[in-house]
């Protein structure tokens, strides 16, 4: 079973888009650049989420 965490090898920040992108199979760069379109678009609302996603997503040191 797959498990989502945040990256400690490929973080920018706190690696929570990193962590998604391995969970996805996708490049964390798409996933980054993605992330900021949106949040021009949302505004404040992707900003929160990402806070909450820093607090909720263990690190990947914890699942092994």
């Amino acid at each position: 079973m797959k498990k989502l965490y945040r990256s400690e090898k490929d973080r920018m920040v706190a690696g929570v888009l990193a962590g998604i992108g391995e969970y996805f199979k996708i490049d964390p760069t798409i996933i980054r650049l993605l992330f900021i379109v949106l949040f021009f678009v949302t505004n404040l609302f992707l900003l929160v989420a990402y806070i909450i996603a820093i607090f909720i997503i263990p690190n990947e040191s914890r699942l092994h």
